[in-house]
C-alpha cells in the first residue's frame, strides 16, 4: 500500500487550530480597520457637505459684491467712454475682473470699501474651494481604503472557512468547543446602566458573528458592544479602537460587569466583562457570540462607559 501523499494527509488539528486562530485575528484587525475607515468616511462626508454649502454661500456673497462694484463703476463712468468698463462688466473670471480694475483710469474714484469687500470675499472663496477639493480627495482615498479592508476581511475569513472544511466533523467540533461552553452564563450582578448593557449582551449569546454587523441577530465585536451599551442609553462608535477612548480606563483589578475589555496590540477586538474573569464577545464566524475567559486572548485594557 502506498503512503498517503501530503495532499491526502489528514490535517493536524493543532496546526489547523493555530492557522485558523491567526486568520481570525488578522480578519479582526482588518474588520476594525474597516470600521475605523467607515467612521472617518462618515466624518469626511459631513465635512464635505458643510464645505460645499459654505462654498455656495461664498459664491453668492462674491457675486453680490461684484454686482455692487459693477454698479459703482457704471455710475462713475456714466456718460463717458465705457469700452474698458464694458470689458470688465462682461468678464466671468473673478481674477480677470479684479485685475482689469487697474486698467480703468478712474479706478481711484471707486468706493474703496467695495473693492476691499470684493478682494476679501474672493480670498475666502479660494480657501473654501481648496478645502472642498482636499476633502473630496480624502473621501476618495478613504473609500479606496474601505474597499481594500473589505477585501482583506473576506479573504481571511474565506481562508479560515476552507481550512475548517478540511477537518472531519468530530475534529471541527473539538476545535470549536475550546475554552468554556458557549452557554455558560456568569451571574454576577451589575448596577446602573451597566446592568442594561450586560443584559442585552447576554440575550445575544449564540448569535452569529458577521463582520460589520450590528444586530439584531448578528454582530461583529464592536457592533455587539455598541448595541449593548446603546441599550443602556450610551452611544458608542462602531470601532474597538474608538471605543477604547469612550470612557475612563480602569485597572484589571477593578473590573466590574459592563466594562469594555480590549485585546491585542494594536487593539482589534473588544468584549463586555460579565464578572468572574469572563468576557462575553462576538468571537469569530465559527463561534459567534459566546463567553470566554478574559485571558483567552492577549488583554490590552478596559474602559468603563457611561
Amino acid at each position: 500500500m502506498t503512503a498517503a501523499t501530503p495532499a491526502e494527509a489528514k490535517p493536524d488539528i493543532k496546526d489547523v487550530q493555530a492557522r485558523v486562530d491567526g486568520l481570525y485575528k488578522d480578519a479582526d484587525q482588518a474588520t476594525e480597520n474597516y470600521n475605523e475607515a467607515r467612521l472617518r468616511l462618515a466624518g469626511l462626508q459631513q465635512e464635505l457637505s458643510s464645505l460645499r454649502a459654505d462654498q455656495q454661500r461664498q459664491d453668492a456673497a462674491l457675486a453680490a459684491v461684484r454686482e455692487q462694484l459693477r454698479d459703482s463703476m457704471l455710475q462713475q463712468f456714466e456718460g463717458s467712454n465705457l469700452s474698458a468698463v464694458g470689458q470688465v462688466f462682461v468678464s466671468d473670471d473673478p481674477k480677470a475682473f479684479l485685475g482689469q480694475l487697474s486698467t480703468i483710469s478712474a479706478y481711484d474714484s471707486l468706493q474703496a470699501g467695495l473693492y476691499h469687500d470684493y478682494s476679501t470675499q474672493l480670498d475666502a472663496l479660494r480657501l473654501r474651494r481648496k478645502a472642498t477639493e482636499q476633502r473630496t480627495a480624502d473621501v476618495a482615498a478613504t473609500e479606496k481604503k474601505l474597499a481594500a479592508d473589505k477585501k482583506a476581511v473576506e479573504t481571511k475569513l474565506a481562508d479560515a472557512k476552507q481550512l475548517l472544511s478540511k477537518l472531519q466533523a468530530t475534529q471541527r467540533q473539538a476545535l470549536l468547543s475550546r475554552d468554556t461552553p458557549r452557554d455558560q452564563v456568569v451571574d454576577v450582578p451589575a448596577s446602573g446602566r451597566a446592568a442594561a448593557a450586560v443584559a442585552y449582551a447576554k440575550a445575544q449569546l449564540g448569535d452569529a458573528y458577521v463582520w460589520g454587523a450590528t444586530g439584531d441577530n448578528a454582530f461583529d465585536c464592536s457592533g455587539l458592544t455598541m448595541r449593548a451599551w446603546g441599550a443602556a442609553g450610551v452611544s458608542l462608535p462602531h470601532s474597538s479602537r474608538a471605543q477604547y477612548s469612550s470612557g475612563p480606563h480602569v485597572a484589571e483589578s477593578d473590573l466590574q460587569p459592563g466594562d469594555l475589555v480590549f485585546f491585542y496590540s494594536p487593539i482589534s477586538h473588544v468584549g463586555i466583562y460579565i464578572g468572574n474573569g469572563m468576557v462575553l464577545h462576538a468571537a469569530n464566524p465559527s463561534e459567534g457570540v459566546r463567553i470566554s475567559p478574559l485571558h483567552s486572548m492577549p488583554y490590552s485594557g478596559a474602559v468603563r462607559p457611561g
